[in-house]
């Protein structure tokens, strides 16, 4: 083995060997990959004059080297009788002749390597710059359907945004409204409870607390319904609120993808910033495709102009409501004043024929008692000749005896007592009846003094304090919320 592993010789003698025997042809020599492992060789036999024994490793294949001995295999050097070498010239002619074909095989395949290879090299030029110009495209396609919907999307934006600030302005004035109302209804309940200070038989359920129950009604109406428009608006304008953010952050998301596709879409080969990314392909972070992006945005554009649409008429309502409104409170306003109009002027009227009766009871009172003085007067004076009469019955009765006698001028005092007596009880009656009239006078007196005095209540709370108050009514221009 060390023999196989060290130069040998140029000459060999061995008697009763033939190389060709010893040694297989080029063509059939086992190489060192079956044998024993190949393993670099010393540098002794890279000289041009030492010959190769790469061809004489046996390996543990070999059927001449099957049971030898290193000794066995290679006789030793004083028992060669002959030069001994490794090939033949005809080995020497076909391997040049092999080399020369394997050359040429080589050329020739390199030659058309090289031609294919700048073929390709050429194909795969166009092919990736077609690719390239193709992408481009597409993504300059992109940048413009970003770019329309950035257009809708800011278009529907503003939109929205104005929408919004007109939506916002009408629920101010309808705050501002429904804060005016607070005024008439404390009016309206304050004339109630003014009234209710009323006296006597003109504590009455008129027209004017009727037409006041009804202002109340019609005020606390007006004001529901502003309250209820009021909460539909405040739900609206939150529903707007998130249509617009919906829009403002895909409008946000689209300029951003704008930018980078613009880039994307700027980007040459000269241009500075590209780099390898190794693996980026094969990243599939895509959450959406052309079909399902456009139909998101065109979701959100459609969800604001539905909104858009609702707070129109959301807007349209409450300004037709605050002009209803405003006319119903209007409206009774004018009926309550009417009522109180009338109210008042027959009240006056009533105060008017109560004094008048008044004047005329105290005339006939005044004119009874002078009567009540005159029967009296008169009873007084009857009181002599009575006693003129009566003395002279008294005396007449002393006469002695025959003396008494029923002649005419006795008949004639009796007569006279009688008829003074008579007169005497007629104006006793009379006098009961005159003083019964005085008392029914006075107490017609009494009554019509406390009924002046009713109405004149009546009518300071009516034309004073009620009416004082509803001059501070809210004008139309502050119903309907512009002040």
């Amino acid at each position: 083995m060390e023999l196989l592993g060290s130069p040998l010789p140029t000459l060999y003698t061995h008697p009763g060997s033939t190389p060709a025997k010893f040694l297989p042809p080029i063509s059939t020599a086992p190489s060192s990959k079956n044998g024993f492992p190949s393993s670099p060789l010393p540098q002794s036999f890279n000289h041009p004059w030492v010959p190769r024994a790469t061809n004489l490793t046996m390996g543990p294949s070999s059927k001449s080297s099957q049971g030898l001995t290193p000794s066995e295999a290679l006789p030793p050097i004083s028992s060669r009788a002959a030069p001994f070498t490794r090939y033949t010239p005809g080995d020497w002619h076909r391997s040049n002749l092999n080399n020369s074909k394997v050359s040429k095989t080589s050329r020739c395949n390199a030659e058309l390597l090289t031609a294919d290879t700048s073929r390709l090299i050429q194909d795969k030029y166009q092919e990736t710059r077609k690719t390239q110009v193709k992408t481009t495209k597409k993504l300059g396609e992109r940048v413009n359907d970003i770019k329309f919907w950035k257009s809708q999307l800011r278009q529907e934006l503003d939109k929205m945004i104005g929408e919004n600030n007109a939506l916002t302005d009408v629920t101010k004035r309808l705050e501002r409204a429904l804060a005016k109302t607070e005024a008439p209804l404390q009016v309206t309940q304050e004339c109630l409870l003014h009234r209710e200070k009323r006296m006597g038989i003109d504590l009455v359920c008129d027209d004017v607390e009727k037409q006041l129950l009804v202002e109340a009604d019609v005020i606390r109406s007006c004001q529901e319904r502003m309250r209820r428009y009021l909460d539909q608006a405040e739900a609206r304008l939150a529903s707007n609120r998130m249509a617009q953010h919906e829009v403002e952050r895909d409008l946000a998301n689209k300029q951003v993808a704008h930018r980078i596709d613009d880039q994307c879409h700027q980007l040459r080969n000269t241009s500075d910033g590209i780099s390898y990314y190794q693996g980026v392909e094969r990243v599939d972070a895509t959450i959406s495709v052309p079909e399902s992006w456009a139909k998101f945005t065109d979701k959100n554009i459609l969800r604001s102009q539905s909104e858009r649409v609702a707070s129109a008429q959301l807007r349209d309502n409450i300004e037709n409501l605050l002009v209803v409104t405003a006319n119903e409170m209007r409206r009774q306003f004018s009926c309550v004043n009417v009522a109180f109009t009338h109210r008042i002027a027959e009240m006056a009227e009533a105060k008017r024929r109560i004094q008048d009766h008044l004047g005329k009871t105290l005339q006939e009172i005044f004119h009874l008692k002078r009567t009540i003085e005159a029967i009296r007067k008169a009873i007084r004076d009857k009181g002599r000749p009575l006693k003129v009469a009566q003395t002279r019955l008294d005396k007449r009765t002393r006469r002695p005896s025959m003396e008494l006698c029923r002649d005419t001028a006795h008949l004639h005092l009796v007569n006279e007592v009688c008829e003074i007596e008579e007169t005497l009880q007629s104006l006793q009656q009379r006098l009961g009846d005159a003083e019964d009239t005085l008392q029914r006078l006075v107490h017609a007196k009494l009554v019509l003094e406390h009924d002046l005095a009713v109405k004149a209540n009546s009518l300071f709370i009516d034309q004073e304090k009620c009416m004082g108050m509803r001059k501070a009514f809210p004008s139309t221009v502050r119903l309907l919320g512009y002040v």
